[in-house]
């Protein structure tokens, strides 16, 4: 009973681990209520294909379809509305078809999405209620089964993400603190040992790890879900890890001065979820509104999700992800000089 005691004021006497384990669950609570108590009536984004057969019908359709203000028409071609659909850019695509054939209109949608779902159905039960329904709406379904376009392609590059972010964190942060606890960094001034050596080889061997860990993700999805990498997988390797140094740089930042377990986790917890929840990890970031897309794109793990699909769906190289590897390089390099700055052995 002492020892409970005695380990709960332990506890409590640590400001930081108490702020970290319940305030900042709090507080986030408390944001998000705020700020999604009174959401507006939310957009649904439908990508009408145009032709130079359909060019009528189109017309006619976009027109019929401005009745329901949710709906936000858009006009692309029908690859691009692809990818816009399977990144989560779009809701819907409607693709209006002669007035003399049958099917009247053909529609992709992503049936996983509850937006996509909750589309077709606002679309559908219009055109059956419009002047286009006097002889009945037939609608010939679409779905996006090819490699590259399900959501499992697109789910999968952002578990790879998620997982190079929490292993660099957690793999770098808790060891180093781990090892401040147990007074093992101490012994270390004894030696002629610099940080610059400590430091780099410990992002060395969590680099090292990412390897297999990411290798056992992409063989696991390959082999039940048929994910393939469009693009070379030496740009991919590439990617991963530029990834790789951002999130060991910040794993080494936050335990450059933490001297608890409890401490450094909160910390890692205040970079993973807020991340996890607008980085585009199991839904594209681009779901946001446009106000918030300037903190969001920035964000290590949003860079890294994009350049992943950039290659992995699409089919492009490095070179066409340079801006989101030069974000990843910013975050790596400015993290690790800091800790180096701030790093303390004891």
């Amino acid at each position: 009973m002492h020892l409970t005691r005695a380990r709960l004021l332990e506890f409590f006497r640590e400001p930081a681990a108490v702020f970290w384990v319940y305030g900042f669950p709090l507080g986030l609570a408390l944001i998000l209520g705020i700020a999604f108590q009174d959401r507006p009536v939310e957009k649904l984004n439908v990508d009408v294909i145009t032709t130079a057969e359909n060019e009528s019908a189109r017309t006619k359709l976009s027109e019929t379809l401005k009745v329901d203000t949710r709906l936000v028409l858009n006009t692309y071609s029908l690859d691009e509305s692809r990818k816009r659909l399977m990144s989560g850019k779009t809701d819907l695509i409607l693709e209006p078809l002669a007035a003399t054939e049958k099917p009247n209109f053909k529609v992709w949608e992503e049936r996983n999405r509850p937006e996509s779902v909750l589309t077709r159905s606002v679309v559908e039960s219009i055109l059956n209620k419009s002047k286009l329904g006097e002889n009945a709406v037939q609608i010939e379904d679409v779905q996006l089964q090819e490699v590259g376009r399900r959501y499992i392609d697109f789910l999968i590059p952002g578990l790879i993400g998620m997982n190079l972010m929490g292993g660099g964190l957690f793999g770098v942060g808790f060891v180093i603190v781990d090892m401040r606890v147990r007074k093992l960094l101490k012994r270390f001034l004894a030696t002629p040992m610099r940080k610059t050596d400590f430091t780099a080889s410990v992002m060395a061997s969590r680099l090292l790890f990412t390897i297999p860990e990411v290798s056992v993700l992409f063989g696991f999805s390959y082999l039940f879900f048929g994910v393939v990498c469009k693009g070379s997988l030496l740009d991919l390797f590439i990617v991963m890890l530029f990834g790789g140094v951002a999130f060991t740089g910040l794993g080494l930042l936050i335990a450059s001065r933490a001297k608890t377990i409890e401490t450094v986790s909160g910390l890692m917890n205040a970079i993973l979820i807020p991340q996890w929840a607008v980085s585009g990890v199991f839904f594209s970031a681009e779901r946001f509104p446009e106000a918030f897309q300037p903190f969001i794109q920035p964000l290590p793990l949003t860079a890294l999700n994009n350049a992943l699909r950039t290659i992995m769906n699409e089919g492009k190289g490095v070179l066409d992800c340079l801006p989101q590897l030069g974000i990843l390089t910013a975050w790596g390099l400015v993290s690790f000089f800091i800790a180096l700055r701030i790093f303390r052995w004891r």
